[in-house]
């Protein structure tokens, strides 16, 4: 029953995640991924905090690991970053960078404190 949680929340995170990127084009700085890697990790800074002492919680599977798995977006926060940096724009990069770690970290945080 897990794997059909992770499986059908990761579907659903790669949508929402779709649909972000659709709202947010056409801008010189790669909002649409700092968005969906913020709302990500407030979800999952929420879902840790209901779940912690649930080990095996059908609710961690579908949400913190299905849908965020799915809607978060590292290898695109990279790519983002790396086509920032190939095409000599170091501030847009270091900004990018900066703003997705302290962001989200900040995120977690809040979702975890939302909560508890």
């Amino acid at each position: 029953m897990n794997y059909l949680a992770v499986f059908l929340g990761g579907g659903i995170g790669s949508l929402a995640r779709f649909g972000v990127s659709r709202m947010l084009t056409d801008q010189s700085f790669p909002f649409a991924t700092l968005v969906a890697n913020l709302l990500s990790s407030f979800i999952l800074g929420v879902m840790l905090g209901l779940t912690l002492k649930e080990e095996n919680s059908l609710l961690k599977y579908l949400v913190a690991i299905g849908f965020c798995g799915g809607f978060s977006t590292f290898s695109t926060f990279s790519a983002d970053t790396f086509n920032l940096l190939s095409t000599g724009q170091l501030f847009s990069a270091l900004s990018n960078i900066i703003a997705n770690v302290v962001i989200c970290l900040i995120a977690i945080w809040l979702g975890l404190l939302l909560v508890k």
